[in-house]
């Protein structure tokens, strides 16, 4: 049985802490990400969020009160964001 590859493509964005928020809203809104992985100067991972109908659905303000806390903690960092082909 051949396996099912997944295409994924990744885009990279510096954001200052305060525009993280924002240019969160902005990708989920698009509604084509899966993925958003946000990290520090280091490009140590901070956090991972995994986008899907459901976790948008019901747990979209908690995920945004994280990323402003987060944003408070940090001057810039980089946005990567997976979407699938």
């Amino acid at each position: 049985m051949p396996e099912e590859t997944t295409h994924e493509q990744k885009e990279e964005f510096k954001v200052h802490g305060d525009d993280i928020v924002k240019k969160i809203k902005e990708i989920i809104k698009a509604g084509n990400a899966r993925r958003i992985i946000l990290k520090n100067e280091k490009g140590e991972v901070l956090m991972e969020i995994p986008l899907t109908f459901a976790v948008v659905g019901t747990v979209f303000a908690p995920i945004l009160a994280a990323v402003g806390a987060l944003a408070a903690l940090v001057s810039e960092c980089s946005i990567t964001v997976v979407r699938k082909e």
